[in-house]
């Protein structure tokens, strides 16, 4: 049975049906106002780890839910994870995946709005975003981009499908790579694109394409007196080296990550009963922070995961609260947390893949966090403390 929702934003109305959803509307996402004149909304996810605290349990769940989604085929297959706020999803998907398909040929990959070192890139646009310019980096290491190169499926993931247009676009570049791709599967946590349009995802692609969405509906937004835009949130300079790395996904994964047993045991053993613990990522580096608070998880504790963004979002809605902070990157983009409040957890992790500057020691101090530079999968440094190995 469907449900239909009307909603009023500082932005416009926004009016949405609801086909079919695997968890409940409220449970799954709010509802939530963008200073955007290409798109005054944002459908927030709750089960994302992005711009609401949640549980690495209920994300784990809702990334082997996606992951069986994916049809059954022959063949390596290729995951890659639409930045900036799907890529910690996608890397979840993708590792769920291959928990179920051990043994099978995959590679991940995840879009990046940064370019590291001399690795060549190719790109593509996601014309709503307010940083619409990305770019995938082409694996330097030989089996992998034999694999980007020698895929029969593509998997796309991301947390949200509207037109299906990014997916086009991406897909038509990874065809140019690739011209022997067979087929495209699109996973998303919500599919609003209605059934017509989604019946038509073949012919647009060209090629056998399936789809499959924890919640399927459709929308209509009418735009309402818009917010003042906010200050540009890409700056993209080919020269720059805003200290990413391409040790996480950006040159690509054929495996699953993981963190050091040690440092997960020496932060488990400083939580106290009854203290709540927040694991929080930055940017595009999400997916060790949710690792990170999976395993202390697994150990009983009180955990939520969560990441900083680059997204501006009005304080209205599902948002209760929104911090912003410098750049890590040093991109000169301001970067925002929402929905946490400083005291709110006794124990703040922050996780980082860039060296520690003058902004991660601003956003540290906001919470009275510990800040942990993720330098590879193994070796990950305590900032001002020892380094654990």
């Amino acid at each position: 049975m469907s449900e239909q929702r009307s909603i009023d934003l500082p932005t416009g109305r926004l009016d949405l049906t609801v086909h079919d959803s695997a968890i409940a509307l409220d449970d799954l996402l709010g509802f939530a106002a963008r200073a955007n004149a290409k798109r005054g909304f944002l459908f927030l996810s709750k089960v994302l780890g992005k711009h609401w605290p949640v549980k690495p349990s209920l994300m784990r769940a809702v990334h082997e839910q996606m992951a069986a989604g994916v049809p059954a085929t022959e063949g390596p297959v290729v995951f890659i994870a639409m930045a900036e706020t799907a890529i910690g999803l996608g890397q979840g998907v993708f590792e769920a995946w291959l928990r179920a398909n051990p043994g099978r040929d995959a590679l991940f990959i995840h879009t990046t709005r940064y370019h590291v070192g001399e690795v060549p890139i190719i790109e593509f646009a996601e014309a709503h975003s307010h940083a619409p310019r990305q770019f995938l980096h082409l694996p330097p290491e030989p089996r992998k981009n034999a694999l980007l190169h020698s895929a029969r499926t593509l998997v796309l993931v991301d947390d949200e499908a509207s037109t299906g247009n990014t997916f086009l676009n991406l897909t038509d570049v990874c065809r140019k790579l690739n011209p022997g791709l067979e087929r495209v599967h699109l996973a998303t946590i919500t599919n609003f694109m209605g059934p017509a349009a989604t019946a038509t995802l073949p012919d647009r692609f060209g090629l056998p394409v399936s789809m499959a969405a924890v919640l399927s509906g459709e929308y209509h937004f009418t735009p309402g007196e818009l917010a003042t835009e906010g200050a540009p949130a890409q700056r993209f300079d080919a020269d720059a080296d805003r200290g990413a790395s391409g040790a996480f996904g950006r040159f690509g994964l054929d495996h699953a990550l993981s963190v050091p047993p040690a440092l997960v045991a020496s932060l488990a053993a400083r939580v106290q009963p009854g203290e709540k613990v927040l694991v929080l990522g930055t940017g595009e580096f999400m997916h060790a922070s949710y690792l990170l608070g999976a395993a202390l998880e697994e150990r009983g504790l009180d955990v939520a995961v969560q990441s900083s963004t680059r997204s501006p979002i009005l304080k209205w809605g599902a948002v209760s609260s929104a911090l912003a902070f410098a750049d890590n990157y040093g991109e000169g983009v301001t970067n925002f947390l929402y929905n946490v409040t400083p005291g709110q957890y006794q124990h703040v992790f922050i996780c980082h893949e860039t060296v520690p500057g003058p902004s991660l020691h601003q956003f540290a101090e906001v919470f009275n966090a510990r800040l942990f530079h993720f330098l590879t999968e193994t070796h990950v440094e305590e900032v001002s403390e020892i380094p654990v190995r």
